[in-house]
């Protein structure tokens, strides 16, 4: 008897060994963590970290072990992991790996690895080598893997359990494994794989979630990519603000301009949709004086109307639908007959309460019991709420800008022959506000779409916004002008449309005048002498009416002449160097 006992004794301390020398998954996904998770609530899906890892087909290497090098064809592979923390607590996290193979190389549809045509001019020597990396298809339709090697050999996950048989599970040739929270998960895939963790039963804070891949081998599976990243669960709703101004011209160094309206635009990081049947409401302090402001819509605007440095406040708030669960005591109240009456009446229960969760709990002073009472708050006719919050603070700095541009005039300049070329117009421009440092013009096509020019220039204005702007125009036509005033924090455009004549060079045009001259008295010297070959001498009889007729004939002669022959009458040309003209 006693010879048994220390048989079974002598087994058990050897199967106690056995299994403290076995390989376990936190082993394995650990990646160097030498704290692990001693306690934690189960994630559902999700199995401990202490079960056994079959490292006979699924082989663990440490990292700078000479068998990276080899564990694939043509170079290293390597995987990025993304995710889209922060995530509120109870809404999932959603987490994306994808492999990044060497260079030429890619995924076809069938699941194999190939190369890239016209990618390289290197291509493998071999025939079957110019088509695939690894061609699994080959492998799975000679063998089918039952034929090979066995279902439970080959088919299953690090922890024994069978492949699931969906429709082409077989063409899925990744094996990932991801390990959080004292848990790990797995799966088959392709080159990429995107999964979600409810975050209900994840402690609040930093977590990291690791993922280690593995390839289909011919007698087991190789370990090609490890990766990691850090998500975070919160109880605060994350929320992040953007802020716009018209006039506004750098939206990221939060200086803004007095007595133009800011708009200021809410987005709730909930990529999960867990918010979407919950009432959310947003309280506002804009830091001035004009009090709370509560919205319901995530853009609000607000104007500043004095200069100086504030701090908006923001209080987003969620009341969230969760099914409602009964109120039941962990323990039975205790009877009359076990507690006197002065236990039960006079002696007061203290009671502490915490407004942060759903669960309240109270002890008496006297009293060897407790009761643990989960408490939650009824709607009529819509369920049960919870309520969470997230906050939002920034300084910002408010000053005076440019509020306004206006084109008050146009005006077309005459050009003189150095300058006949291009076409001359002067633009004539107000604002309201701050004082301009810098004018930009942008000349466009009529629809304002399509730029031709722009054009930049300082000025220095001391007194009063108003400034000429010159500008010239190389071909006639319609153009779209948009003149933008500036200065370090504003900026104010105006716009308007011009049509800018053709206009003929001077020197041109009185060389065809001088031409059409010549030719005129050429054809007068014609005349007369073919006047005085061919004339008869006839007396000369005027009436009334012919001497009308030859005073209007020296009046048309008379102001023909002052077309073809103008004579210089301009004293003061207009084009000469005016001040504050840009």
């Amino acid at each position: 008897m006693i010879g048994a006992r220390c048989h079974l004794g002598f087994m058990l301390l050897a199967e106690a060994v056995l299994c403290a020398a076995a390989t376990r998954f936190q082993d394995v996904l650990s990646q160097g963590s030498t704290s692990p998770v001693t306690s934690y609530r189960k994630l559902q899906g999700w199995s401990s970290d202490q079960n056994k890892w079959n490292e006979k087909l699924y082989p663990f290497w440490e990292e700078g072990d000479p068998r990276w090098k080899d564990c694939w064809k043509g170079g290293r592979v390597t995987v990025k992991l993304d995710t889209d923390s922060p995530a509120l607590v109870g809404s999932n996290v959603t987490f994306a790996v994808t492999l990044q193979f060497p260079k030429c190389q890619k995924e076809d549809n069938d699941g194999n690895i190939v190369y890239e045509r016209n990618c390289t001019q290197d291509f493998p020597v071999s025939q079957d080598q110019q088509v695939y990396v690894y061609n699994w298809t080959e492998w799975i339709d000679n063998c089918g893997w039952e034929n090979c090697t066995s279902n439970y050999s080959h088919n299953v996950f690090p922890d024994g359990r069978p492949f699931p048989h969906y429709p082409g599970w077989r063409r899925r040739n990744f094996v990932y494994v991801f390990h959080t929270f004292g848990q790990y998960y797995q799966r088959t895939g392709r080159s990429s794989a995107v999964f979600s963790v409810n975050t209900a039963n994840i402690t609040l804070g930093k977590h990291v979630m690791a993922v280690s891949i593995y390839r289909r081998g011919h007698s087991s599976y190789v370990p090609i990519a490890r990766a990691s990243a850090i998500y975070v669960v919160t109880d605060k709703i994350p929320v992040f603000v953007s802020m716009f101004q018209k006039h506004d011209r750098n939206i990221s160094d939060s200086i803004f301009i007095k007595d133009s309206p800011i708009t200021f635009d809410v987005k709730i990081h909930d990529p999960s949709y867990y918010l979407n049947n919950s009432a959310i409401s947003y309280k506002w302090n804009f830091g001035d004086g004009s009090g709370l402001f509560v919205a319901s819509s995530p853009v609000v605007s607000h104007t500043y109307t004095l200069q100086g440095n504030f701090t908006p406040n923001l209080t987003v708030q969620a009341i969230i639908p969760v099914p409602c669960k009964p109120v039941t005591p962990t323990a039975p109240l205790p009877t009359s007959a076990e507690y006197s009456y002065e236990q039960l009446v006079l002696k007061p229960c203290i009671y502490s309460f915490s407004f942060n969760s759903t669960v309240m709990t109270g002890a008496s002073s006297n009293a060897d019991y407790s009761i643990t009472v989960e408490s939650v708050e009824d709607i009529p006719d819509e369920g049960c709420h919870i309520y969470r919050n997230g906050y939002y603070r920034n300084g910002i700095s408010v000053v005076e800008g440019i509020l306004e541009v206006n084109i008050i005039q146009m005006m077309s300049i005459q050009m003189t022959e150095s300058q006949a070329e291009n076409s001359l117009v002067d633009f004539v421009v107000t604002c309201q506000g701050s004082l301009p440092t810098d004018v930009c013009t942008v000349v466009s096509d009529p629809t304002c779409q399509v730029s031709k020019s722009v054009l930049c220039d300082p000025v220095t204005i001391t007194d009063e916004c108003l400034l000429t702007i010159r500008r010239a125009f190389e071909e006639p036509g319609t153009y779209c002008i948009n003149i933008t005033l500036g200065d370090d924090t504003s900026q104010a455009l105006a716009s308007a449309l011009i049509s800018v004549n053709g206009g003929s060079s001077p020197g041109k045009t009185e060389g065809v005048f001088i031409f059409l001259g010549v030719l005129a008295v050429l054809a007068a010297i014609g005349a007369f002498v073919l006047y005085k070959r061919y004339k008869q001498y006839k007396p000369i009889e005027r009436s009334t009416g012919q001497a009308e007729n030859h005073e209007g004939l020296t009046a048309y002669l008379s102001n023909f002449k002052a077309i073809f022959f103008p004579s210089n009458t301009e004293k003061n040309p207009l084009l000469k160097s005016k001040p504050g003209i840009v």
